[in-house]
């Protein structure tokens, strides 16, 4: 009763790490921004007082989790310029594009949207939504349409390669 073992080590395979963790943070950008967000806004909530401390801490969770996939992104394409031998250089830009983006939302823009969106006195009411916050929110725009043309470029090159 001979038995013959054979342990191999697999490397991680870094494509499917970053085909998951895209495929995830998209699909999370995408329901946030296109099904979650508009859905509030068109029930009225942005006129309820609570609305500045739902929105950020909806955001406050979401762009932690975003942050998470970014850094998995961008080690897993580090990971895969060392050890594939057709590489595309571009990769790393759109990998750090994509933290620069994550990093941006989760430091300037939620808190800055918060502050904008804070009522502070309590003898006035709220009528309107600030200027200052529409030029945030096209601004977040802006940057989430950046990071769906880089997050799916990314996806596109890892799905293509991978076997």
């Amino acid at each position: 009763m001979n038995a013959i073992s054979t342990v191999e080590f697999k490397r991680p395979n870094w494509q499917t790490a970053i085909v998951f963790a895209l495929g995830f943070w998209l699909s999370a950008s995408l329901v946030l921004d296109w099904v979650i967000m508009p859905s509030l806004y068109l029930s009225g909530m942005m006129s309820q007082t609570s609305f500045t401390t739902a929105g950020y801490a909806i955001f406050w969770n979401f762009n932690r989790m975003e942050l998470l996939s970014a850094a998995v992104v961008l080690t897993g394409v580090l990971a895969l310029s060392k050890t594939k031998s057709r590489w595309n250089p571009s990769l790393i830009v759109f990998a750090v594009v994509l933290l620069a983006i994550t990093l941006l939302d989760t430091y300037f823009f939620t808190p800055q949207m918060c502050a904008v969106g804070t009522h502070l006195n309590l003898f006035t009411t709220a009528s309107a939504i600030p200027t200052q916050m529409n030029l945030l929110h096209s601004g977040y725009f802006v940057l989430e349409a950046v990071k769906l043309l880089a997050g799916g470029t990314l996806l596109n090159w890892c799905w293509r390669e991978q076997v």
